[in-house]
Parts: structure tokens; sequence; C-alpha cells
């Protein structure tokens, strides 16, 4: 399955996989844009994010490691 940045449940997903360790909260979106768009799945372009798409994200990856 291929991801787009539209996919923010799939994507906090993955990053709660990859990154265990990490406590989403203090994530900064610099460091989460670079993970996204290293994910093996992922194939948008990565100049199409924005700060209320990895905000989006962000929220879901706190709400799934609860």
């Amino acid at each position: 399955m291929k991801l787009t940045w539209q996919d923010t449940l799939e994507i906090a997903i993955q990053l709660m996989e990859k990154y265990p360790d990490v406590a989403p909260q203090w994530v900064r979106f610099t460091d989460m844009h670079k993970w996204i768009c290293e994910l093996e799945d992922f194939s948008d372009d990565a100049d199409k994010s924005n700060e209320k798409i990895l905000e989006a994200i962000q929220m879901a990856w706190i709400e799934e490691a609860k």
C-alpha cells in the first residue's frame, strides 16, 4: 500500500511501530517530516506537506500510542 500525506492514521501507525520508544508529543515537525518521507510505503511528494498535515499525523500518533 502506497501512502500519501492524506493517510494520516496509517502514517501514525507506521511511525509508532518504527519508533516505539519515541514520545510523539515531543517530536519536532522537521524530524517527523523526514521520518515520514523515509517510510518504505510512503510515495508522495515531500513538498506537499504542511504544518496542518503534520499536526494531524502527530495527533493520530499520540492517540494510537495511548
